[in-house]
């Protein structure tokens, strides 16, 4: 594992950064100590976290803070890792999984098992974490490590059934078969919004099929990563293997792209923004490499005529304002027949005003904070071009700043009313607002859904066999994932998750998603002492 490097201070340098900046360490020292008992837990202290883990802990970068979303106080620092870092830990990842792959596939996922039991050990403590670094509220910070300890489940059935085929050959004397062997090093570049879940996924897959791993988290959620390498760091020793092997460099942009470019870096997962992600898939492309891209939503739900009401108004409050808006998943267009636009929007009007906003750790809170700073000046960007294009904004749309509030990212969940055609709905705004609108028939609201350049997830509502089959079925809808009368957001982690179009194509988690991280071998073994040619060509 590769965790933020840290640079050891003495107790000189300490007593003159504290007599530089006694207001950081004033402002610090509150966020910390009330959740003290969390991080003495999870192994994280205030100062001298390093960030770069490659079987040991060090750093030689810039350090870095993290700060708390709900009051943007410091809760501690880390020390980064630098291309340098990153350099040392391809290799060692590369030594490690050189005896990974030798290990029996069952035997591997007694591995992942310690580690599932690990992580159940740590549920609640990183669960809180998450919630305190990256804003979620504490429900959604616990089911996303939970998320994490899933996979591992899945991953230890999968050790014990990965397959390859047995293909008939037409050739007398001759079997074919495919083998499924490990790349080598997988690169996981993951996002603020989900710090555990999607470094989970792929750790857990990479590894049951061989494969080393090294992580680059989110710039803004160090910690995290840091106490999940902890815990996977722990588990490997209890089996005598190379901690390297699941390896951790924290840092800036350039070390993600030192990793994207890098060829030892075998398959690169990217979860982020389609700019971005249009890069990445470029460069690891152009080396010939594998990528597996996660990017941009801008998600549908579409509520028809022949729906239970009160069940889509509640699983639209939950897809549209859970984590704040900030899912890949998350609800962004809400398309709606016009006969029954008027009494569910009178029901969404209604629950929105009685979300409670707040601490993520305070009980009640169903919408923390924003990540950043920066996402609540996007918030309100995105409602000036709204109105701009005469759009109009149904329930919310102010910034909270007043209270308890005051010092945080924390905005009011907005539903609007546009048309269609607008600019503003053909764009992913990463934050709590849903733009709503209306259709006459089922192929329009299928238009709409279809007619924006991002394919994750998409959700119908409809207690109608025919409407179910036409959305499932090639003139329905064209996204990766495709539900019926469940949410946008919410997926399990037995089916493959990824959408098509600019969303990037790419597929993690469960189904036959192994197979990405594997390079196929087609093998023909001749038993017969002849050598017969395939389509009866006879050299003589």
């Amino acid at each position: 594992m590769i965790s933020n490097i840290f640079k050891l201070r003495t107790a000189s340098t300490i007593s003159n950064l504290l007599a530089r900046n006694s207001t950081f360490y004033a402002r610090s020292l509150s966020t910390f100590e009330k959740h003290r008992s969390v991080f003495d837990t999870l192994g994280i202290e205030k100062t001298n976290n390093k960030g770069v883990f490659d079987g040991e802990w060090k750093g030689s970068g810039d350090i870095v803070a993290s700060y708390n979303p709900v009051n943007n106080e410091v809760i501690g620092e880390v020390i980064t890792g630098t291309t340098n870092d990153l350099n040392v830990a391809l290799d060692k990842v590369a030594e490690a999984q050189k005896i990974w792959r030798e290990i029996p596939v069952p035997k591997r996922g007694h591995v992942l098992l310690t580690m599932r039991n690990a992580l159940v050990e740590h549920l609640e403590p990183l669960g809180k974490l998450v919630a305190l670094e990256m804003g979620k509220i504490l429900p959604e910070g616990i089911g996303e490590v939970q998320e994490y300890i899933d996979i591992l489940e899945y991953a230890l059935g999968l050790s014990r059934m990965l397959q390859g085929s047995i293909i008939p050959s037409e050739r007398p004397g001759h079997a074919m078969l495919e083998t499924w062997n490990p790349l080598g090093t997988v690169g996981i570049i993951s996002a603020f919004n989900f710090p555990v879940a999607v470094y989970g996924w792929n750790c857990a897959i990479a590894l049951v099929t061989g494969n080393g791993t090294l992580w680059k988290p989110a710039p803004t959620t160090p910690l995290v990563s840091i106490a999940v390498t902890r815990i996977i760091e722990k588990a490997l020793k209890q089996h005598d293997l190379p901690t390297s092997l699941c390896s951790l460099v924290t840092g800036d942009a350039q070390v993600g792209q030192a990793l994207v470019a890098d060829k030892r870096s075998h398959v690169v997962s990217f979860t982020g923004s389609t700019h971005v992600g249009r890069q990445v898939g470029k460069v690891v492309q152009e080396r010939f490499g594998r990528s597996i891209l996660e990017l941009g939503g801008n998600n549908a739900l579409i509520v028809t005529d022949e729906c239970d009401l009160d069940l889509a108004a509640r699983a639209v409050l939950f897809a549209a304002v859970g984590t704040a808006g900030q899912r890949c998943t998350t609800t962004r267009r809400l398309i709606v027949h016009e006969s029954v636009y008027d009494p569910l929007i009178e029901k969404l009007k209604k629950a929105y005003q009685q979300v409670k906003v707040g601490d993520p750790l305070e009980e009640g809170v169903l919408c923390g904070p924003l990540h950043t700073k920066e996402a609540v000046h996007v918030y309100t960007n995105t409602l000036n071009k709204l109105k701009e294009e005469g759009g109009e904004i149904i329930v919310g749309g102010r910034v909270l700043d007043h209270g308890s509030l005051k010092s945080g990212n924390f905005v009011e969940p907005t539903m609007t009313r546009v048309r269609p055609d607008m600019k503003i709905v053909q764009n992913e705004s990463f934050v709590p607002i849903l733009h709503t609108m209306t259709y006459k028939t089922l192929e329009e609201a299928i238009y709409f859904n279809n007619n924006v350049a991002q394919g994750l997830s998409s959700s119908i509502f409809t207690n109608n066999p025919s409407t179910i089959f036409k959305w499932i079925g090639p003139s329905g809808s064209d996204c990766g994932i495709i539900n019926v009368n469940i949410p946008t957001n919410g997926a399990e982690i037995g089916g493959a998750f990824g959408g098509e179009k600019e969303t990037g194509g790419g597929r993690e988690s469960g189904s036959d998603s192994w197979k990405q991280y594997c390079r196929r071998g087609t093998c023909t073994i001749n038993y017969s002492g002849a050598l017969p040619l395939a389509q009866g060509i006879n050299f003589g």
